[in-house]
């Protein structure tokens, strides 16, 4: 089992900048790919970002290519979402999630989410 834990959330005005952070323990962190998943109010939950096991290798989806970056530290088994320049229909629960493949997004295992809200 992997347990994840997400943080960082919060209300941001439009324009301005988070940084999500994702803890894990359990099972080896540098085992699994790691992504970021969205689900906005009376919407489906979207893939975000993945970044490889080893983190050399990184996927966005075309909504956040370019605002959004996806890090992680296997020495501190966590992942980060940095997001910049938000946008309304940026706001959602964001959630972390660990798996075998990063490309598509395999999930074996989902936090409980943080709420990003940006304000217009």
């Amino acid at each position: 089992q992997v347990q994840l834990v997400e943080s960082g959330g919060g209300l941001v005005q439009t324009g301005g900048s988070l940084r999500l952070s994702c803890a894990a323990s359990g099972r080896t962190f540098s085992n699994y790919a790691m992504g970021w998943f969205r689900q906005a109010p009376g919407k489906e939950r979207e893939f975000v970002a993945s970044i490889s096991a080893s983190g050399g290798s990184s996927y966005y989806a075309n909504s956040v290519k370019g605002r959004f970056t996806i890090s992680r530290d296997n020495a501190k088994n966590t992942v980060y979402l940095q997001t910049n320049s938000l946008k309304h229909d940026d706001t959602a629960v964001y959630y972390c999630a660990a798996g075998p493949i990063m490309l598509p997004m395999k999930v074996d295992y989902w936090g409980k989410g943080t709420l990003v809200t940006v304000s217009s």
